[in-house]
């Protein structure tokens, strides 16, 4: 079998496996900044749901996308999130500064504070792809860095679903 094929078995044997799991899973939600306000609302709903039923959420602490899945986390259960930041608290935007105050499990990277922003998320984002199950994505045809992270996670043979918003 080649190693394609391996893969692609593999997947639909970690989807099968996924979608009978009963308990709670760990689940990693990131995304773009740049998200329209419809689309941050659809996904703290869904942040909130998956906290409700039990899940457990990482993400990290940018605007956006990540912005939203921390105040659906937040709203149904603050102990149920963890937040891991590219860089020290200090390097995150004003306005996400105030939110990040109040999460309970905030993992800052204060090592990362001399890299550049592009290079501390991705270093970020395989740190949080290590502690999940699936990785939820949402990112453009063109986020490279997400859609890098992505790749990563299917290699590690992490569930991986990928929302467009292009």
């Amino acid at each position: 079998m080649s190693q394609s094929a391996e893969i692609q078995l593999d997947t639909l044997t970690q989807e099968l496996a996924a979608i009978q799991q009963t308990g709670s899973k760990r689940l990693a939600l990131l995304g773009s900044r740049h998200v329209p306000i419809t689309h941050q609302q659809l996904i703290e709903i869904m942040s909130y749901a998956l906290v409700l039923g039990g899940n457990r959420v990482v993400t990290s602490g940018a605007i956006g996308t990540n912005s939203a899945v921390i105040k659906g986390a937040m709203r149904a259960d603050p102990n149920l999130l963890t937040v891991i930041l590219p860089q020290s608290l200090k390097r995150q935007p004003r306005e996400s500064r105030e939110q990040l105050e109040q999460v309970v499990h905030l993992v800052e990277n204060p090592d990362n504070d001399s890299l550049s922003l592009g290079e501390a998320s991705a270093l970020c984002n395989r740190e949080i792809v290590s502690r999940c199950q699936q990785l939820v994505c949402f990112a453009f045809h063109d986020s490279r860095t997400l859609l890098q992270t992505c790749q990563e996670a299917e290699e590690q043979r992490k569930l991986v679903t990928l929302f467009y918003f292009d």
